[in-house]
């Protein structure tokens, strides 16, 4: 454990330093850990534990496209490859990482094989947190812990081939074994963590629903309409509003913070970048604050959860989100991205 001052709060986080590879797989060697679900964490996160060196199978249901990708990405049936209901009766560790909508769903069927000493693992809080919805309540003769990536499957994947690494969160939620804790740990070395920093079931979930609705793609994505709407609006070419608003903030800037920091992206920047970037940081601020309560007091009251499982019980979810979907894709935003990106030089 290593204590760190971040901005003049200490905090304490585990290092690969620290936890080695090494060590945890000693820590999980008489275990078997069955991924049971292959869409957005469980490729990422069965393949690094694979290549890692620990004892993985995957669980998904026959025929369908995760399975055909499971094939692809060099899973074998019957060898490490099974039905959800053989998976989970294999497995000593069950990696739940179906969508919550999924998890849900399934949660009488993974119950049933949540036999005393096991071990059942998250990736996201939200069938604990929000129980009462859910339905999902563990048996108390098993250790239930958490651990999530602060990213993609696919980015934990490409990193974790770059000898690089997402940082990650843990939790425990139940220590039945006593040995949950380095149980957690030891998942998060093995499916590629940066660094791991502890919380709990109820602080991720609510701090990832507020993410994901705030910075990491609501408010992002809405930010980069009015801009680029207020530009058209104005007479500016789809292209430039287009680099303008989103390509230079990709390409160019964020890369420079997330090596560097924002102080140093505007220490580096021309005066007049500069001078009005802190004249309107604050009224950005500002503005927006009281939007960031409201969002965090709708998540943490249950609101936004009722509404993400109401919404995706619904037969036609898939059909209404893929109007949503297309009406995005077909934006002249969008649109406009696409060439851009096709345009990009290769030097």
């Amino acid at each position: 454990m290593a204590i760190i001052n971040f901005g003049g709060t200490n905090e304490t986080v585990v290092t690969r330093e620290e936890f080695t590879l090494v060590k945890a797989l000693e820590t999980l060697k008489n275990e078997t850990i069955a991924v049971i679900g292959y869409g957005v964490q469980g490729p990422g996160q069965s393949l690094n534990l694979k290549d890692n060196g620990f004892n993985v199978i995957v669980g998904q249901r026959k025929g369908g496209k995760s399975w055909e990708k499971a094939i692809q990405d060099g899973w074998i049936e019957n060898e490490n490859l099974f039905e959800i209901e053989e998976a989970c009766k294999r497995a000593t560790i069950i990696q739940y990482l179906l969508s919550d909508a999924g998890q849900i769903a399934s949660w009488p069927l993974i119950k049933s094989y949540l036999t005393e000493n096991k071990t059942l693992y998250f990736s996201h809080g939200f069938g604990i947190t929000y129980k009462e919805q859910t339905g999902i309540i563990p048996p108390l003769n098993v250790d239930v812990i958490l651990v999530a990536p602060k990213g993609s499957g696919t980015s934990l994947r490409r990193l974790f081939l770059k000898g690089e690494g997402l940082n990650s969160s843990y939790a425990v939620f139940q220590d039945y074994s006593g040995l949950a804790k380095n149980k957690a740990l030891a998942l998060g070395i093995g499916v590629g963590s940066g660094y791991l920093f502890e919380t709990d079931f109820q602080k991720e979930v609510f701090s990832d629903l507020t993410g994901e609705r705030g910075i990491l793609m609501g408010a992002l994505a809405g930010l980069f309409e009015a801009q680029y709407n207020v530009l058209r609006k104005h007479g500016h070419s789809p292209s430039e509003a287009y680099n303008e608003t989103v390509e230079e903030l990709t390409q160019s800037l964020m890369p420079l913070v997330a090596e560097n920091g924002m102080d140093w992206m505007y220490a580096n920047t021309s005066v007049t970048a500069q001078r009005g970037a802190l004249d309107w940081k604050g009224k950005f601020r500002d503005l927006n604050t009281p939007l960031f309560e409201e969002l965090y007091q709708k998540v943490a009251s249950g609101e936004e959860a009722k509404r993400v499982i109401e919404e995706g019980s619904k037969v036609d979810y898939r059909e209404k989100l893929e109007a949503e979907l297309n009406e995005i894709k077909n934006s002249e935003l969008w649109l406009t991205g696409k060439e851009v990106r096709k345009l990009r030089p290769k030097l």
